[in-house]
């Protein structure tokens, strides 16, 4: 009797409970997972601080759906494993998810979010795979091949480039998802890859490398790595004599926090999602709200978790509910301005936009221009 009695309780007490996230919530809550420690912290960290940013934002403007809204943050470490177990926790309290920061954690998690139909996106992870497991799952960034393309249409239409060599972190997704592409539309384009050297995870001497490319004789060096990483290469480069043009991606963002003499990168480029010295209205008004609220400037992993923030909430706005179904197919029909640029999707669920080009010179990036890669190809063609 006394158990019949318990299990009454029980039951009446989860039926007073609210639901999370459902229309009876006095609140919206979304899942975030990112790497807040670990390796990779600083990626993490930076992308929670932009989806925070604009929740703020809107909280202050009066919510979703007429409801605040309350991000509900997991740190899985940069580990894929640690973020399939993050997902575990969070999949029955929130009605959508903004996550993961790297690819290899997104791809785990964006898998079985495909299976319970959560609406996804994630700010920054730029593998192709990551939006393939199901019509649920999108991003915020450009994906891997695109700024690999992007690269090697730019240094041969707007570079004059032809012959170039490679330098590519083997253990990495990310850095070989660029290398191949690269490879791929530099010789596409009649261009000549003479080098295309790999090193490994744990790696802090490239002597070997560089000095298989310096016989090589290249015109510019493609390096798609993280800033961490470049900035150690780069610097071994010049000191090898290597003086050609260095290339790079949306991983050098943040290299001239950590190269010792920024005058090493004088006259290389590198594509980026967006660019802080764009005069953009959306551009600069995000860039004085994150330095009054963080006293830092952002880096484009911020931008991209301010946008997809952006992305969600007006998808939910418009669906107006917060059934999954509804928040996907709205997200689907996303057009909006970003901090990153007018983002639409394609049929793959990425967003389709122009990227930042960007050099250094004397210390500082600069904004070179908003670069297209498709309309550059078709103009060079006609």
């Amino acid at each position: 009797m006394k158990r019949i009695v318990a299990l009454v309780l029980a039951a009446m007490l989860l039926l007073a409970m609210p639901i999370i996230g459902s229309a009876d919530s006095e609140t919206i809550r979304i899942g975030g997972l990112a790497p807040l420690t670990g390796n990779v912290a600083v990626y993490g960290v930076a992308t929670q601080r932009g989806v925070d940013l604009y929740v703020e934002q809107i909280n202050a403007a009066g919510g979703v759906l007429g409801k605040q809204v309350e991000m509900v943050w997991y740190d899985e470490k940069g580990d894929a494993a640690e973020a399939v177990n993050a997902y575990n926790r969070l999949v029955g309290d929130v009605v959508a998810l903004i996550g993961d920061v790297t690819s290899k954690p997104t791809i785990a998690v964006a898998e079985l979010a495909a299976l319970d139909n959560m609406p996804m996106i994630s700010a920054t992870a730029t593998a192709y795979d990551v939006t393939t497991p199901g019509e649920n799952i999108f991003r915020a960034c450009f994906l891997d091949p695109y700024q690999g393309n992007t690269m090697a249409v730019y240094a041969t239409q707007k570079l004059g480039k032809k012959n170039a060599a490679v330098i590519y972190n083997i253990a990495d997704d990310y850095s070989t998802g660029l290398a191949e592409s690269f490879k791929s539309k530099f010789e596409e384009l009649g261009g000549t890859v003479v080098a295309y050297e790999a090193y490994g995870a744990s790696d802090i001497d490239f002597k070997s490398q560089l000095t298989n490319i310096a016989s090589k004789n290249p015109d510019v060096i493609f390096m798609p790595d993280y800033y961490n990483i470049v900035a150690m290469i780069a610097k071994q480069a010049r000191e090898a004599g290597l003086d050609m043009t260095f290339l790079g991606a949306d991983g050098w963002d943040g290299l001239l926090t950590v190269v010792d003499d920024p005058s090493i990168l004088d006259g290389c480029y590198f594509c980026n999602h967006y660019s802080t010295d764009d005069p953009d209205e959306n551009v600069q008004n995000f860039l004085a709200s994150y330095t009054e609220k963080y006293n830092e400037t952002p880096v484009s992993f911020s931008a991209l978790g301010y946008d997809a923030a952006k992305i969600l909430f007006t998808a939910i706005e418009n669906a107006g509910s917060t059934d999954a179904q509804a928040i996907v197919d709205a997200m689907a029909a996303t057009d909006i301005d970003g901090v990153t640029g007018h983002i639409i999707y394609d049929e793959h669920r990425d967003p389709q936009k122009d990227v930042a080009m960007i050099t250094f010179e004397g210390g500082e990036m600069k904004l070179v221009e908003k670069f297209n890669p498709e309309l550059e190809t078709e103009t060079a063609a006609e």
